[in-house]
């Protein structure tokens, strides 16, 4: 009898083998079936839109994406925005992904919206725009040009403080570093020097800056209407520019090599054509966009961080006071000056970390792919989120905490701090940013020290990060 049990069980045993083996069998031969990310597209037509701005006028940008994540329990989730069903990717890896495979999977894509503000006159789209642009920029940044700069953002400043900081109790910081980043960008960009020049176009550029990136209803009167007008506006007075520099040139009143828009006219392409006066205005308004905002919006919260942290602030002045006192009286700053500022450059990154200029970009996929299970497929668009990284406590423990030693020695994890992008879509001008950005505060520190007038200032970010009040300060001049 127990023999007979016996050869039962074992029967038994070999039959669910074999069982269990042919079912593992045909689930393998079974096709695997993705799905989309999980998410809504909300309301029609503008889906999620209002709500991803709204969080960003309340100063939480961040909330749009953390609360998404957490309902969820996804890095990557569906949503509307802009006019458009795409997936918004989060977190070190989605980033490592999405920087990884530009031009393979992926590619740079902006809203319609950007296409309106900034028409190309040659009917091609922005994105191909963006490509000339790309390739004819390293000139301009290559480390020789950058320490070329260095002196001319030295002298601008100068000039800036003395005229809007010196002699003032008070001063309103936003509108401020504005004039100076600007003044910068015209003088390297269009050879534009004189503060009246340049202040004729401030303002339309910061009517562009709020609009560009806003819900496309062009009405009279919305955020998007007033940034096409404001773009117009500017695109015919550097049609103007261009019109002059042309004779200047010709006339050789100018140099082939003072600016980005000599070398525009100048140059042609791989079949010998020139660009279009138009498409140069193109470019050239692009570029004062890009070549400021970014840059005064850091400069601004710099200034915050350090009227709310002194010990930070000590850190700052002190390394400062050490490159003035080894500088003769009106001996401009130099390349190996920058190079000694890095605890003042680990304080900006902690700046550029809390309050990213760039919010995000766009990408659309260029071919089906699979990221984390989830298919998404051509011709989706995506987005990525600075604040996914930068606010996450698995990538900044304590992230609130204002801690410029994240940055010493090998510094933050790649693909978490993403100020400036990354891949072969990093920003272009990062060098030249962190060079504005240290000759700016060189010149506050060893002047002034300061403190909030409004102590508990709401942060707005639409589209970048600003002080609802324009961050007024109390200044306290150092006695010589």
């Amino acid at each position: 009898m127990d023999f007979f049990y016996a050869s039962l069980l074992s029967f038994f045993v070999i039959f669910a083998s074999i069982f269990l083996h042919l079912l593992s069998l045909k689930r393998k031969s079974e096709p695997i079936v993705h799905t989309l990310p999980p998410g809504k597209t909300g309301w029609p037509l503008i889906g999620e839109t209002l709500e991803f701005l709204k969080k960003g006028w309340n100063g939480h940008p961040e909330k749009f994406i953390f609360d998404r994540i957490s309902k969820y329990s996804s890095n990557i989730f569906r949503s509307h925005l802009f006019g458009e069903n795409l997936v918004v990717f989060c977190g070190a890896n989605a980033n490592k992904f999405l920087f990884s495979n530009e031009n393979k999977l992926v590619e740079s894509w902006w809203p319609s919206s950007v296409n309106k503000v900034f028409p190309s006159s040659t009917q091609t789209s922005s994105k191909q725009e963006a490509l000339k642009m790309r390739k004819m920029l390293p000139n301009f940044l290559k480390p020789e040009a950058l320490q070329r700069y260095i002196g001319i953002m030295d002298h601008i400043a100068n000039r800036h403080f003395a005229s809007h900081w010196k002699n003032q109790s008070e001063v309103n910081t936003f509108s401020l570093t504005k004039k100076f980043t600007f003044w910068i960008a015209c003088r390297l960009f269009l050879s534009i020097e004189d503060p009246k020049h340049v202040d004729k176009f401030a303002e339309p550029f910061n009517l562009i800056a709020s609009g560009v990136i806003s819900i496309p209803i062009d009405l009279p009167g919305t955020p998007f209407n007033k940034a096409i007008k404001a773009s117009n506006f500017i695109r015919k007075e550097i049609l103007d520019i261009i019109k002059q520099r042309k004779i200047d040139l010709a006339d050789g009143k100018a140099l082939p090599t003072q600016d980005i828009l000599s070398h525009m006219l100048l140059t042609s392409d791989e079949n010998g054509k020139f660009m279009h006066e138009l498409d140069i205005a193109d470019k050239i308004l692009g570029l004062l966009i890009g070549g400021h905002d970014t840059a005064s919006s850091a400069c601004a919260f710099i200034v915050k961080y350090l009227a709310e942290l002194p010990e930070i602030y000590e850190g700052v002045y002190n390394e400062q006071l050490e490159i003035c006192k080894s500088k003769a009286a009106g001996e401009m700053l130099n390349w190996e000056d920058i190079q000694k500022m890095k605890y003042s450059w680990n304080v900006a990154c902690e700046a550029l970390r809390l309050a990213p200029p760039l919010q995000g970009a766009f990408r659309e996929a260029i071919t089906d792919f699979i990221f984390n299970g989830f298919s998404i497929p051509k011709g989706w668009k995506l987005y990525w989120n600075a604040n996914s990284t930068h606010r996450n406590p698995e990538c900044f423990p304590d992230p609130l905490k204002f801690d410029p030693s994240r940055f010493e020695g090998s510094g933050p994890a790649p693909y978490t701090f993403v100020p400036f992008g990354g891949g072969p879509r990093m920003c272009p001008g990062k060098e030249y940013a962190r060079l504005e950005i240290l000759v700016f505060m060189h010149h506050l520190v060893k002047r002034f020290k300061w403190e909030k007038i409004i102590p508990d200032e709401k942060i707005v970010v639409d589209p970048l990060p600003i002080p609802a009040k324009g961050l007024p300060i109390r200044l306290f001049p150092h006695q010589p």
